[in-house]
């Protein structure tokens, strides 16, 4: 995590990446707002390759790597970027992903279409620094 905020807690670092067209774009925008607005330092990489995106998660020291919108392959698309994420020496990063369900790889999580940027950003402080865990709603 990066250095204390203005009220000394602990800042979360998120890494928000998007690799297809304009509606994912927005999509990819909003989340990333939605999470600064929360407290976090946000880098938005734009529109991305998954080897770009994990480079861009290594040379921002992130805490968590964010596809807001997710494709059709979405498990192969999470699990190529645990991989390379791994291969950078990278295996405390939370990985994470909004969409439909999916059948998605160990170490990653979905949060539904639709679920506020607030309660993104409370599961994902969950996980970094143990504040209580937030789960979907049904």
């Amino acid at each position: 995590m990066s250095a204390p905020g203005a009220a000394g807690e602990e800042r979360v670092r998120v890494v928000v990446g998007a690799s297809g067209d304009d509606g994912e774009d927005r999509s990819t925008a909003a989340l990333a707002r939605g999470l600064r607005d929360a407290g976090m330092e946000v880098v938005h990489a734009g529109r991305s390759s998954l080897e770009q995106l994990a480079d861009t998660v290594v040379q921002e020291d992130a805490d968590a790597v964010c596809l807001p919108a997710l494709p059709a392959d979405a498990a192969e698309v999470l699990d190529r970027l645990a991989t390379l994420l791994a291969e950078r020496g990278v295996d405390d990063v939370v990985v994470f992903a909004c969409g439909a369900d999916a059948e998605l790889p160990g170490g990653t999580r979905l949060s539904p279409s639709g679920t506020a940027p607030a309660e993104v950003a409370g599961w994902l402080r969950g996980q970094l620094i143990g504040e209580p865990p937030w789960s979907p709603r049904p």
